[in-house]
């Protein structure tokens, strides 16, 4: 599984739109109102890198009222599980 995060700009009238448009794309899992640069993270995932092309240049960048995506691709998980086993020292 390849999962992505696509970072949108998007113009100010648009965002909450916009949220709730990408939400139900193909291949879009969950879409995130954020502070910052962006306006909206959404977190892609799909099984090979063609199929990301395709979600992210289009269906995403399609929208209306989207200025600019930056996209990037994750290349390893952690999550606090596995931080926990890392890290800890065994002493529960």
């Amino acid at each position: 599984m390849l999962t992505a995060f696509v970072q949108i700009r998007a113009v100010p009238g648009r965002v909450a739109d916009l949220a709730t448009e990408l939400a139900d794309v193909e291949g879009v899992s969950e879409v995130y109102s954020v502070t910052g640069d962006p306006d909206l993270v959404a977190i892609v995932r799909v099984r090979q890198h063609e199929q990301l092309a395709d979600v992210v240049t289009g269906h995403i960048a399609r929208h209306e009222g989207i200025i600019h995506t930056t996209t990037m691709i994750a290349y390893k998980a952690y999550s606090r599980h596995d931080l926990d086993s890392m890290w800890g020292l065994g002493l529960d």
